[in-house]
């Protein structure tokens, strides 16, 4: 159990990681599109949320490889 957790957290971080990505694009793509400001403010009060369940998930990642190392 204690060895999978290496490889388990460092998934999860990566998918944090990527969804950290995301969010940049995605906010990249929503400047470039000129939208109102009602718009503006709709899309991005979307990705602070999804910004902040990627934060969570690769902070829960990096702890899962932080005890797998301490653990090992």
């Amino acid at each position: 159990m204690i060895a999978t957790l290496v490889p388990i957290g460092t998934v999860i971080t990566v998918a944090g990681l990527g969804l950290l990505g995301y969010c940049i694009f995605a906010v990249m793509r929503a400047r470039k599109a000129n939208l109102s400001d009602e718009e503006m403010k709709a899309r991005l009060q979307t990705l602070v949320a999804i910004n902040l369940g990627a934060l969570a998930l690769a902070g829960i990642g990096l702890m899962c490889v932080v005890v797998g190392i301490f653990l090992a």
